[in-house]
Order: C-alpha cells, then structure tokens, then sequence
C-alpha cells in the first residue's frame, strides 16, 4: 500500500496597506523555502501604493490587485477562496483587523475573510498608540471568538522620521517565525 502525499499548500496572502508590506518579498521567499506551495498574493489599492504589485509578481505566481470589475470573472472571492488552503494576511493594518471584526467588506480582501472555508491569520502591523485602543483590542478579541487567528507582534524600536527619534511599536514577528505559524495552522487544517 502506498501512502497518499500531501499537495503542496496553496497560500493566499492578503496584504494592507502599511510601510511594513515592502518587506512582503522577504516573508514569501521564507514561506516558500519552509513550506513549499504556491501563492497567491491579493494587494489592497492602499499596499500597490507602497509596493508595485509588478515587483510582487516576481516573489509569487499570481498576484491580484484593484477592484476592477472586469477582473471579478477570474479574481472574484469565491473562486480565489476555491483555490487555496489558508489566507495570510500580512500586514494586517488596524482597518484590515477592524473589517474582519465587524463583517464589513468593503474591498475583495476583507469580501475574502468573510467567504473563507479555510484558516485566516493576521499578522498586525501599527503605531503602538493604535494597538493599544480600546477598538483595536476589542477587534481582535472578535476577530479571535469568530475562529480566526491574531499573532502577537514583535515590539522593537526603529527611527521615526516625523519625531527625528526612535520609537517603540508592534511589529511583524521574523520571516522565519511567520512561516512556522502558517506551516502549523496549514497543517492542523489538514489534519482536521
């Protein structure tokens, strides 16, 4: 008797818009050398405009970006959720998280929350005055208690250039640490 193999992962990255997704190139590369698969990568209005969804098509096999109608027959929400096995949403910005939250859908990645069969994480990515606020605490409680994953942040410092100094804030864990977190809800989604 043969054992059966297990497909390669097909990943879906949902990525907001916030300064941290210009190092989306890195986490894909880490994701793929850990976990293998192929990924898509679905970038709000708000990413492309921090990150050339070109330059993304060099790191993932597809990349979808806009809200054009023209695009709904091959990048609408059903079939983009048909085709993969857990949705990565890195960087989860404070109004990705608050969308989730409340059910709201008001582009194809929060549409994409509410029609997913398949685990959803979010990595947030914040000002520390943000992530402290009562709302944002409360979204990720709900984000939480509706079966969705929030991986904690990393706190580091890094230069502010609007205050000329450093600052202390929540951050995207490493790389290698995001990979691990998805290859473990990859692999208990399978199981299941």
């Amino acid at each position: 008797m043969t054992e059966q193999q297990t497909p390669p992962p097909r990943i879906l990255v949902g990525a907001a818009g916030s300064v941290s997704v210009t190092m989306l190139p890195t986490y894909l590369n880490e994701m793929r050398s850990q976990l293998g698969g192929t990924y898509t990568v679905l970038m709000t209005h708000t990413a492309a405009q921090f990150l050339p969804p070109h330059t993304v098509g060099i790191y993932a096999e597809r990349v979808v970006s806009g809200e054009s109608p023209s695009d709904w027959p091959t990048d609408k929400p059903s079939l983009l959720v048909a085709d993969h096995d857990i949705l990565v949403v890195l960087p989860a910005t404070a109004n990705t998280l608050s969308a989730a939250a409340t059910g709201a859908a008001p582009n194809r990645l929060s549409t994409i929350v509410l029609a997913s069969n398949f685990p959803v994480v979010f990595f947030p990515v914040m000002g520390s005055h943000m992530w402290n606020k009562p709302a944002v605490k409360r979204n990720i409680a709900q984000i939480r208690e509706d079966g969705h994953h929030v991986a904690d942040p990393v706190w580091h410092d890094s230069f502010d250039v609007v205050s000329r100094g450093f600052t202390h804030h929540p951050s995207l864990p490493s790389p290698t640490q995001v990979a691990e977190i998805v290859g473990e809800l990859l692999s208990k989604h399978r199981s299941a």
